[in-house]
């Protein structure tokens, strides 16, 4: 039986989360979905590649589908003297792992685990046991197992210097302390995953967490279209509490409000009881009135790297390559204006400037969700102390659109709880093609914003036209959005 199912190390994390999983994977893939950014994996690549050099020169195994001749290629690197082995292989029993840095310490080996993240999970600590595992079961003399991963204090100055860039922490202990706990979830997980036929097992916190799981739809499949699940704020744990308690559809809520806020009440309810939206016309006129023309309708769009590449950089900084502004007029003339930094370069200075042109001081901005471009206009101006008035100008004078859905003073069915303007924008405007996300090519939502410009350079010259104009036309379409939403405000209170 142990030889049928084979586990590397992403297949062992992956049934530690829930057998099931697995299971799915080898008897119904089809039912999955895909739930890992573009840009996840593509930092986790990158960190992965640069980590190797930390402890100096070492040797690469090449990836190739035939295990054993990487495991033979390990050995060989290994007799030879070799000091670090990026890597490295072993395979025992079907178990099957792949350690990042193999690091020779005196008479034995460390295992070094290399993550992307800026901390430890659980979830690593079960990753690095079963490396752990399957090297101490091939005779290897592991001496220490470390987890290396960014440290996010770091700040570039000059050549990315990696001992700045990674802390290394000892997690030995942990390791060898769920040696056997391995051994009995490797059974486990190999029994469940042989028996071809699909055994009943309840949804559970286990899958959202540590990972979301592809196939929640469909194990969730039995759960009313309007549940527990989609209240909005409620705690992921509280919603599986609930669940568990047979407190599942929005009924069973409207019975038992006593674990509802009132927000999350009046979502139940209008739902429940049809009720009409929900407009308080004072509080919606009390805000429109801080308002004052022209406004300058204001999305930034930007990525994240965990390896800064830019200098002064820290990992995972927010760096805004491209902003949209709609200028309204209290007529409701607008004026658009956009900007979107060339691929391969360092945008913050660019864009900067550019904002500074495009937007006054002392004119009314409006965002939706303000705190996000505010915080990307103060880094600005700690950047660039010669924009710094300008900048923080801008900043001071920033009007947040989404407080009237946030406060709850316009609420309707079709926002299914959410304030997010994905929500908002569509059950406030329904239908309309022009206001339709999934209308446009390439480019659909912030995340796929980020990779599409993060990745750009790996592109041809036509190509990166295309990605270009598909970045335009969403961000573009972000303020145009805002312009509608404030419009419908404005036509929720007129008499």
């Amino acid at each position: 039986m142990s030889q049928t199912i084979g586990l590397s190390k992403s297949k062992y994390c992956k049934g530690f989360q829930c057998p099931k999983i697995l299971w799915l994977d080898k008897y119904k893939p089809e039912v999955g979905e895909d739930v890992l950014p573009e840009t996840v994996l593509a930092n986790g690549t990158m960190v992965g590649d640069l980590a190797r050099g930390y402890y100096g020169e070492y040797k690469l195994v090449e990836f190739t589908y035939d295990k054993q001749a990487m495991c033979d290629q390990t050995r060989k690197f290994m007799d030879e003297g070799n000091e670090n082995i990026a890597e490295a292989s072993f395979l025992y029993d079907g178990l099957y792992c792949a350690v990042d840095i193999l690091h020779k310490d005196g008479d034995g080996w460390d295992i070094v685990e290399v993550k992307s993240s800026t901390h430890v999970s659980p979830i690593y600590e079960e990753d690095m046991a079963f490396q752990n595992y399957v090297l101490t079961k091939c005779g290897i003399n592991v001496k220490k197992v470390f987890n290396m991963h960014i440290d996010n204090t770091y700040v570039r100055h000059g050549e990315i210097d990696l001992k700045g860039l990674f802390t290394v922490e000892d997690f030995t202990y942990s390791a060898q302390t769920r040696f056997d706990a391995v051994e009995q979830n490797v059974a486990a997980i190999r029994e469940y995953v042989m028996d071809s036929n699909e055994r009943p097992k309840d949804i559970d916190i286990c899958c959202q967490t540590p990972y979301d799981c592809a196939y929640w739809k469909y194990c969730s499949r039995h759960i009313p279209e309007k549940s527990v699940f989609n209240i909005s704020r409620l705690q992921l744990q509280k919603k599986y509490e609930l669940y568990h308690k047979g407190i599942v559809s929005y009924e069973d809520l409207l019975k038992d409000k006593s674990e509802l806020n009132s927000r999350q009440e009046l979502q139940v309810e209008t739902s429940v009881l049809n009720l009409p939206d929900h407009i308080d016309k004072a509080e919606i006129k009390a805000f429109l009135n801080t308002l004052s023309y022209p406004i300058y309708h204001l999305d930034f769009e930007t990525y994240q790297e965990a390896v800064p590449q830019f200098e002064g950089g820290i990992p995972y900084a927010q760096i805004p390559f491209q902003y949209s502004l709609h200028i309204e007029q209290e007529d409701g003339t607008l004026e658009h204006k956009e900007f979107l930094a060339k691929e391969g370069t360092d945008p913050r200075r660019a864009l900067a400037e550019s904002l500074c042109k495009d937007m006054p001081m002392n004119v009314c901005s409006l965002a939706y969700n303000m705190s996000f471009e505010r915080t990307v206009i103060q880094k600005l101006a700690d950047l660039f102390p010669d924009l710094e008035e300008h900048l923080l100008n801008i900043r001071e004078n920033m009007h947040d659109l989404m407080i009237p859905f946030s406060k709850g003073h316009y609420y309707c069915d079709a926002m299914q709880g959410s304030y997010s303007i994905k929500y908002v924008l569509p059950a406030l405007c329904p239908g309309d093609p022009e206001l339709d996300y999934h209308n446009l090519d390439g480019v659909h939502n912030g995340s796929e914003a980020s990779a599409a410009f993060a990745t750009m350079t790996a592109h041809t010259p036509e190509e990166i036209k295309e990605i270009r104009n598909n970045l335009l036309k969403y961000c573009g379409l972000d303020t145009y959005a805002m312009v509608k939403v404030l419009g419908k405000l404005k036509e929720a209170v007129s008499d």
